[in-house]
């Protein structure tokens, strides 16, 4: 019953919830990405690698220039350049896009590293002062509601920026021409090209779009959460987001259904000292999460028609 009782407790507590949507943000951001990529036609599993750069670049540059906008778009266009490799070798030359996006994702893992160890030698790469880490930011009167307040109102502001983000997604894929013509390109390209539509172009729009979103992610991470780099420290969230795009039917709104279910059992993990079991345990809360989840809907998940297949015009 202690057991039962320190899960109730937990549940019951507005920090798990707000740690909870904290936790889904970081996801929905690479996982937005993954929705745009993939109603285009390309797959991205290079999310990953695409978060752990954003999060490196971001904290040399937070580190250099002590200002957390700059550094922020720094990890932006650092997850960008990253796509943008993705981008050239998937479209371009119509490479595997699966072992393109775990290429990436090796080079991303290694590159850091090899940074890590040139700039600053086997020393920690050092946090950033607290003055320096992007703001969470209270919305005044809001922020006094009991419960909600502490969940939705007392948050950083990459938060804030996902959620707009969420429902402006939504909006561009389903209510406007752009919209319709990245989810043409991603279901029968040929026919989008027939009608004056240039799949490439949108395809690499789409593609660098979802490098944009991660590196915000990892910026996030870095210095928004963990004020520091440490090799490795996306710890697979990349994976988790191409799993929420494929629980959520490549939705923008069933991708956020989904990274809230993976938030919660990250913000569980982070509340272990409340819950008293194995940290251990605990830990794999998320990926078992992942794995209950896509076992239960991927079965009767549709994608995109042309997800995944390279295009090659008749003409060429």
């Amino acid at each position: 019953m202690t057991f039962l009782g320190d899960i109730a407790h937990v549940l019951a507590t507005a920090d798990l919830w707000r740690l909870t949507l904290e936790a889904a943000a970081l996801l929905l951001l690479p996982a937005l990405g993954g929705v745009i990529s993939e109603r285009s036609g390309v797959v991205n599993i290079a999310m990953e690698g695409m978060m752990l750069t954003g999060a490196f670049f971001s904290v040399v540059a937070d580190l250099a220039w002590h200002n957390p906008w700059a550094a922020a778009l720094v990890g932006i266009v650092a997850g960008g350049l990253m796509a943008l490799i993705h981008a050239v070798v998937s479209i371009r030359f119509r490479a595997d896009q699966i072992v393109s996006g775990i290429a990436i994702n090796i080079f991303a893992a290694g590159l850091t590293v090899f940074l890590v160890n040139r700039l600053y030698g086997l020393a920690d790469v050092g946090h950033v002062g607290q003055a320096n880490l992007l703001p969470y930011i209270n919305i005044p009167l809001l922020d006094q509601i009991p419960f909600l307040g502490r969940v939705l109102f007392q948050q950083n502001v990459v938060v804030y920026a996902a959620l707009i983000l969420l429902v402006i997604v939504h909006l561009v894929l389903f209510r406007t021409r752009l919209g319709l013509r990245i989810r043409a390109v991603g279901e029968h390209p040929q026919a989008a090209d027939t009608a004056g539509i240039n799949v490439y172009v949108i395809r690499y729009g789409a593609v660098i779009t979802s490098g944009l979103l991660s590196g915000l992610a990892g910026a996030f991470l870095a210095i928004g959460i963990s004020n520091t780099f440490v090799p490795n420290m996306t710890d697979g969230r990349g994976y988790i987001a191409l799993a929420a795009v494929i629980f959520g039917k490549w939705t923008p709104f069933g991708a956020f259904v989904a990274c809230l279910i993976f938030g919660l059992g990250q913000a569980i993990y982070d509340n272990n000292s409340i819950i008293h079991v194995s940290q251990y345990l605990l830990s794999m809360l998320p990926y078992v999460l992942t794995l209950v989840v896509l076992a239960g809907v991927v079965g009767r998940s549709i994608p995109p028609a042309a997800d995944g297949i390279p295009y090659a015009p008749e003409n060429e």
